[in-house]
Parts: C-alpha cells; structure tokens; sequence
C-alpha cells in the first residue's frame, strides 16, 4: 500500500484572509470547495502540499505562539523554502509578520538561513532557504527503538 502525505488542517479566524496569505505569498491555488451546511471548507494546494482550511468555531485557549512556535506538544510551525528569505520578506512587505531572525545557521549548513513570521491567525511560519538533507544521518537512539 502506497502512503502520501495529505495536508495540514488549519482552524481560521478569518479564513479568507488565510487563503490570501498563503495564496499570494506562498503560491496555493485552491484545489477544492466542499460546502457544510452555512460554511464551507477550502483546500489550498501548492505541488504535493495542501492545507484545509476551516472556519474556527471560537478564540484560541491561550496567546498566540512566539519566535519558532511553541515548545509544548503540538504543530510548532508550518516551514516553505525559498531560494532567497530576504527576497521574500521584502516581496511580502507588511504581510510578513516577523517573530524571529533572519538567522543564518552555517555551523550547522552553509548557506542555511531562517525567518519565522505569523500568518493571519497567529500560526508560525517558517521560511527558510539552503537547507539540505544529511547524508547518512545517524540511526534513532534511546528506548522504544
């Protein structure tokens, strides 16, 4: 049996506000419509990746996450590359709402440098270019292996 990735299901203050964000910033079109009842549910897709877009039935239970996200269990951010961060916040203009950096990460990868912003409900967005994947990481180590 085949498994693919599906998407990410976001609760929104303001859900049109949502798709716009992520639409003209980040390239989602929408895939697809489904009505409920008075509302309706929006699936954003951009390649293999697709949010699902929801109308939020009330206010979050605590403040809005900070910096990279929040420590706690749960999402911490949603994260897109780019070939240029500065490129991008300076073509999102007042849409891009910093939290934290740019910061460059060459100790860990040349060239590897990072933002994090809010999009409109609050949720942490990463952007971030020249990450690339280890070769040969280490295997998991500890209990439950």
């Amino acid at each position: 049996m085949a498994l693919s990735f599906a998407h990410i299901a976001l609760n929104c203050k303001d859900p049109m506000a949502t798709e716009r964000f992520y639409t003209q910033h980040f390239g989602f079109h929408r895939a697809r419509v489904i009505p409920v009842g008075e509302e309706q549910i929006v699936f954003l897709r951009c390649g293999a990746v697709c949010l699902e877009l929801f109308a939020a039935k009330g206010a979050a239970p605590g403040p809005c996450p900070e910096k990279d996200g929040p420590a706690y269990t749960g999402v911490r951010h949603l994260a897109f590359q780019v070939d240029d961060v500065d490129a991008k916040i300076a073509e999102m203009g007042s849409a891009a709402k910093i939290t934290l950096g740019p910061l460059s990460f060459d100790a860990f990868i040349p060239g590897w440098r990072t933002v994090w912003m809010t999009d409109p409900d609050g949720n942490i967005v990463e952007v971030s270019q020249g990450f690339q994947d280890q070769e040969n990481p280490p295997a998991m180590e500890g209990a439950g292996r």
